[in-house]
C-alpha cells in the first residue's frame, strides 16, 4: 500500500482516480488546490504525487519546483496540456511520468504501478558505509545494525532522503512532528544522538539555515 496525493481540481476526474487507487488498497489524499497540496507535502511523507498543472493558488509546475527543493518523491503529471515545452519543463524537474487527458484509468493505474515498483527498488539508501533499508526500517554501518530510536530514525531518514540538500529546522520539525512549535532542545538532542551513533555520517549544521547530509 502506498500513500498517494492526488492534486486535481476537476472533481469528477479526482474522484475517478482516487477510486481506482483505493481499489488497489492505496492510501489516497485528494486535493484541489496547489497551495494546500504544498502544505501537506511539507508535513507528510508521500510515496507518489499525482499533479494536475492548471489548479488554483499554485500551478502544478510551481508546486513541483517547490517540492524538488525538499523532496525527491516520485511525481506523475496528469494534465490536459500536451505541448513539448510543458513536458520538457516537467521532466527537467525529475518527474517519473507525464500523462495527458483524456486518459484510460486502467492504463494510468499500470503507469502508477510501474512508478511504485521502481521506487521499491530504490528503497535502500546508501551514504558512504551507511545503509538504510526503508522497507525493514533498519540502519546499518557495514554489516552492523545501528540501534536508533523511532524519532532518531525518522529524523535521520528525513535528512537522508534529502542528502545533499539543506533542510531547514522548521521543515524538519514539521515533517517529523507535524508542527514547528517544538522545544529546540528536542531536535538538537536527536541530531546529537544521530551523530554519536553514526560517527561516519557527514551531517553538518548550516548556521541560520538548517542541516545537511553530505553525499557519501
Amino acid at each position: 500500500m502506498a500513500k498517494i496525493l492526488v492534486l486535481e481540481d476537476d472533481v469528477v476526474i479526482n474522484q475517478v482516480v482516487c477510486e481506482f487507487l483505493r481499489e488497489s488498497d492505496h492510501d489516497v489524499l485528494p486535493l484541489f488546490d496547489g497551495g494546500q497540496a504544498l502544505e501537506e507535502i511539507q508535513k507528510t511523507e508521500f510515496d507518489l504525487l499525482i499533479l494536475d498543472i492548471m489548479v488554483p493558488t499554485m500551478t502544478g509546475l510551481e508546486l513541483l519546483t517547490e517540492v524538488r527543493k525538499i523532496s525527491s518523491v516520485p511525481v506523475l503529471v496528469l494534465t490536459a496540456l500536451s505541448d513539448e515545452y510543458t513536458q520538457l519543463i516537467s521532466f527537467n524537474q525529475d518527474i517519473s511520468d507525464f500523462v495527458t487527458k483524456p486518459f484510460s484509468p486502467l492504463v494510468l493505474m499500470k503507469r502508477i504501478e510501474n512508478i511504485l515498483k521502481a521506487k521499491h527498488v530504490d528503497d535502500v539508501i546508501r551514504i558512504g558505509d551507511i545503509v538504510v533499508d526503508q522497507q525493514a526500517g533498519f540502519v546499518y554501518v557495514g554489516e552492523q545494525e545501528v540501534q536508533l530510536t523511532k524519532k532518531e530514525y525518522e529524523v535521520f531518514l528525513y535528512l537522508a532522503k534529502r542528502k545533499g540538500k539543506i533542510v531547514g529546522r522548521d521543515a524538519l520539525m514539521m515533517g517529523i512532528w507535524g508542527y514547528t512549535e517544538l522545544d529546540s532542545r528536542v531536535l538538537d538532542n536527536h541530531i546529537k544522538n544521530i551523530r554519536k551513533k553514526l560517527p561516519s555520517l557527514h551531517l553538518k549544521t548550516v548556521v541560520g539555515r538548517g542541516y545537511q547530509i553530505e553525499e557519501g
